[in-house]
This record gives C-alpha cells, structure tokens and sequence, in this order.
C-alpha cells in the first residue's frame, strides 16, 4: 500500500471529485479507489475479481483502510468508475506512478501505440480505441487518448505527446503515426523518433526499398553501420541485421521530415526445418546512423506487443531544418557518407 518516501494511493485520489450523492454514499471513495488498483495490480481484470480479491485479503486491507462499511459489491464498482472524470483519475494515477518509478532517462524508449479495446460495454457499440504512450523499460503505461477509431490516431498522437515528459527520450510508432507533424510533434518535446515506414507514404518508401536493393548488390560501395543478433529457440534461428544510413538525398523529400538523421532497415532471417524465410521493415530516425541504437529502440517498441503493462485501471471501459538538397537519382545514390569512412 505504501512505498517508504513515495506518495500513497490514497494520497492522490483525493484529489478525484466525488460524483455520487452525498446522503446515498456507503463507502468511501479514496477506499474504493485504492482497492480497484491494488486488486488490479495483483492481476484483476473485472470487476467481478476485483471484489473476490478484496474480500479473499479483507483482513490484511483493515490493516491500511478502515472499510466501516466492508467490501463493495462489483456492481458498486462498476458504477463508480463509469461516473468519475477519467481524465482526473488518469492525472492521480499518473503522479502516483511518477513517485515510485525514476524519471525516465536519456534514451529511454517511449513507444507509441494503438489498441481496440475489447470491453467497451455495449455488445453493438463501435470498439474503443486507444492510443497509449508506454515506457518500454518498464512496462509502464505514461498515458492514453481515446478516439472512436484508428484513423483518428493521426490526431491523437500530438495531443497525448503534448502531455509528456519527453526530454532526451526515443519516441516510437508504427506506420500509422508516421507523418511529418507528428515528427514535429516528438521533435518539440526534445525527443528523437525512430518511425517505421510502409506503403501510407509510398514514393518515400520506394526510394528507401531502391535504395536498399542497390546497397545489397555492392554493399562495400556504400558507408554504414550494422549490428547483428540471433536467437535460437526450438528449432527456430532467427538473425536480425540492422543496417543503418544517412544517404538521406536518396529519399523521396527528406526535407519534410523534421531534424531527419538517417533510416534503417531490419533485416530479419528466419530459418525452420531446413527453409528460410527473409523479411525487411524500414524506418526513418532523427538519431545519428547508429545501428545498435536504432535497433534497440526498435526491439523495444516490438516489447510492448508482448510484455506486461501497468496502466490506469479500467479507463478503457469508462469511455526546422529545410535542407536545400535536389534529390539524387537512386544510381547515384552508392556514395561515401560524411558519418562514415570505409575501410
């Protein structure tokens, strides 16, 4: 319940308004609060198992909360968190968050992305989906905008990194958010960005993908960094290269993309039972060609699909530099790069 020198839960929630009627109110609210988060610390994801916890560890929760009134029904729950202002919980829960944790440091990767969530209430409502901000190192969810579909994340990316602590920070996304203001966006909260980059900007990722296939024909023709790694695991290698350039008169515009420093390419080999299979992915960087940097952004943004996350409970039930460079033909674009020398 309490961390020694940090702030309570209890602490912050105290700043939530109270949305029920005064006379009807059996519990308190900061009690209820604070044993929604802890049940759901614990592993809780409904409210059903939120009160099966509280009452299973009642006489252990008597030894930080009074509970006159004993343990809520979930149904109490559920109406609670559908009243209270989201956005006043999201700030408690967030500074509480903030007092247990470090500030993140230089370089370390807030990766950005979007989910529908699949308990939005009604059976025939239009799924919920969020765009959520996590610190990759710790599995933490910094915060959320909600929008009513994907197509909106382009707006509510600028809006969630608007509220950010970003300073020194690599910021990631996949190809949705991979528009100039955005970069903007991520540029002037003092972060770097690592983009991936598909087909919703296709004259740019051509010119990368030709780019790439000529490096490959001559690769001792053309400066840059790599790094490698492999995994083994049942029968399954896979090998990662990173390759990292910062030809960047060879893109398609470069000039739109805020503070651009280099693009890389992933290149993953897979090898099982004997047949091997090779996969690329592309992306665009503010950061120096630095291919272990690079990729260790990149493998921690791809963490987050896989690893746990500490987020706001239930909230998603509840509702520059121009350069004056002519773009190079791709044949010209084998050349010795100032950020690198051969040899």
């Amino acid at each position: 319940m309490e961390t020694e020198g940090k702030l309570r839960l209890a602490d912050v929630f105290v700043s939530i308004s109270d949305p029920r009627q005064a006379g009807k109110v059996k519990h308190d609210l900061v009690e209820l609060l604070v044993l929604a988060v802890n049940a759901v610390l614990v592993g809780a994801d409904t409210f059903v198992e939120v009160e099966l916890w509280a009452k299973e560890k009642l006489d252990w929760l008597r030894g930080y909360l009074k509970l006159k009134a004993g343990i809520p029904s979930h149904d109490t729950f559920g109406r609670l968190f559908g009243l209270i202002d989201p956005t006043q919980f999201e700030v408690a829960f967030r500074r509480w968050v903030g007092s247990i944790l470090p500030v993140l440091g230089a370089d370390a990767v807030v990766a950005i992305d979007g989910k529908s969530s699949r308990r939005t209430g009604k059976v025939d409502a239009t799924p919920l989906h969020l765009v959520s901000a996590f610190a990759a190192g710790a599995g933490l969810v910094l915060g959320q905008r909600a929008t009513a579909a994907k197509s909106n994340e382009k707006t509510a990316i600028p809006e969630l990194l608007a509220t950010l602590a970003l300073e020194g920070c690599i910021v990631t996304l996949d190809a949705m958010g991979t528009q100039t203001n955005i970069a903007q966006a991520i540029r002037n909260r003092g972060a770097h960005y690592v983009l991936a980059l598909k087909d919703n900007q296709p004259n740019l990722a051509d010119s990368l993908r030709d780019f790439f296939a000529q490096f490959k024909a001559a690769p001792d023709r053309t400066p840059h960094a790599m790094s490698e790694t492999v995994e083994k695991d049942h029968g399954r290698i896979e090998t990662r290269r990173c390759y990292a350039f910062d030809q960047l008169a060879c893109l398609h515009q470069p000039e739109q993309w805020p503070d651009l420093k280099s693009f890389a390419v992933i290149e993953s080999q897979r090898e099982i039972k004997g047949k091997t299979t090779l996969e690329h992915r592309y992306y665009l960087s503010s950061l120096a060609p630095d291919a272990d940097r690079v990729s260790r952004a990149i493998r921690d943004h791809w963490s987050i699909e896989h690893g746990s996350r500490l987020s706001p409970p239930f909230m998603a039930e509840t509702s520059e530099t121009k350069r004056n460079m002519e773009p190079k033909a791709p044949q010209d674009c084998i050349e010795e790069s100032p950020a690198f020398r051969q040899g």
